[in-house]
């Protein structure tokens, strides 16, 4: 394990987002600013409970000084009963400056690294919430009041397995989950749709006005959503308005997707006044897309990106620890 002139000098300590496909470790100073970063694709569905050491020391081992330990803190999937060690669920309300009260140290067969992994929130069922839970997401969510401690309002996550919180002064107060892009997947490519769905190109003013017409349409009339589905394949198979060759396949796509989110939104913010903003954390193309489809049904949007508010977040807990 050779150190790297420079970063080692300047360690202190190392920030890691463990998700179910993949990994990625920030080196930080100690004026947490990141001086090294580093990524994989051993996810949590690649790896065995004593296999995570190992990958981690391979990943930033470069990084270390030879005088240790340096702190690890550590979201996502490695807390997961299925990873490296259980992190338990933290019940909401939970206040996301308080994270670190929950994270668990791994027993580790090395001395260069103290690995703190963080809990996940859950959500019990009652007269106003359903079961859920969410585990790393709410590191972001931390990340987002690092700056603002009393946030209060509304927060989207989008991606495969959408998450909606409510947060209150600082507080996750509920959220649900919604498998918004797993079930456009899965209905693009298992289901008989699979014959008309090609590659979404949401910038093609075709495809665009097809998106917000599926978003308006399947939020005012969400019942239909199973008849609409089904409706995009008599469209490929009878509209001789739809464009040929491959913008066909991408109009159609783009209508899908709308009408996935549309649904989405239909259950998630329909109760909600227009004139609070939405805050939205994840990557811009899908926040953007987010973004469009809000619009359309009069809500207005803000954006953090989500590289930026995992990090917050773990900069949050592990000043916590201290």
């Amino acid at each position: 394990m050779n150190e790297t002139p420079g970063i080692t000098d300047q360690l202190t300590w190392i920030a890691v987002d463990w998700g179910s496909s993949n990994l990625r470790a920030w080196g930080l100073d100690q004026h947490d600013q990141v001086i090294a970063q580093a990524s994989s694709d051993k996810g949590m569905l690649s790896l065995k409970a004593d296999e995570y050491e190992a990958e981690l020391e391979r990943l930033v081992g470069d990084w270390l000084p030879t005088a240790g330990p340096i702190d690890v803190m550590v979201c996502g999937m490695a807390g997961a009963r299925q990873g490296w060690l259980e992190a338990a669920y933290l019940p909401v309300p939970t206040q996301l400056d308080q994270l670190s009260q929950g994270a668990v140290t791994p027993t580790l067969t090395g001395d260069q690294l103290r690995v703190y992994l963080l809990p996940g929130l859950s959500q019990t069922r009652s007269a106003a919430t359903h079961f859920d839970v969410m585990r790393g997401e709410e590191t972001q969510l931390a990340g987002l009041v690092a700056d603002t401690p009393d946030f209060t309002g509304l927060t989207c996550l989008p991606g495969t397995h959408a998450k909606w919180a409510t947060l209150e002064a600082g507080a996750v107060s509920g959220f649900s989950t919604y498998l918004t892009g797993e079930l456009y997947q899965l209905l693009a490519n298992q289901s008989v749709l699979r014959h008309s769905i090609g590659n979404d190109e949401l910038q093609d003013p075709a495809c665009r006005e097809a998106f917000i017409s599926a978003v308006s349409e399947i939020y005012a009339a969400p019942e239909t959503f199973s008849s609409r589905l089904f409706g995009l394949r008599a469209q490929d198979l009878l509209d001789g308005r739809l464009p040929a060759g491959d913008t066909r396949g991408a109009v159609l796509a783009t209508r899908l997707s709308g009408l996935a989110i549309g649904l989405e939104l239909a259950g998630a913010c329909r109760e909600r006044p227009t004139d609070e903003p939405i805050m939205l954390i994840g990557n811009q193309a899908l926040s953007q897309r987010y973004t469009l489809a809000l619009n359309t049904i009069g809500y207005q949007t803000q954006h953090v990106d989500g590289d930026t508010a995992v990090l917050a977040g773990l900069r949050l807990a592990h000043h916590a620890l201290k």
